[in-house]
């Protein structure tokens, strides 16, 4: 093989490598769900949950939930919302 045979085999190596490197299936949808009472209140969340199904959104199969629960301390709630945003 001559000289610029190898570099153009190299370059096509590392275009193809970055492309698929590129071409990633993304991460799942993740969903923050902000309760202001306990999680043992699961009437909202099972409305959701059902609304969401029908859309073909499945939690675990193709979206995932964070949920964070105030248990009726409302103060917290603004640092809750801060740690959903962050993920």
């Amino acid at each position: 093989m001559r000289r610029r045979e190898i570099i153009a085999l190299l370059g096509a190596t590392s275009v193809v490598w970055l492309r698929a490197a590129l071409v990633q299936p993304s991460a799942k949808p993740v969903i923050g769900y902000l309760g202001a009472t306990s999680a043992e209140v699961p009437v909202l969340r099972s409305a959701l949950h059902a609304g969401l199904k029908e859309s073909g959104y499945v939690e675990g199969h193709n979206v995932a939930f964070a949920y964070r629960w105030a248990e009726r301390r409302y103060e917290q709630l603004p640092t809750l919302a801060a740690e959903l945003v962050a993920l």
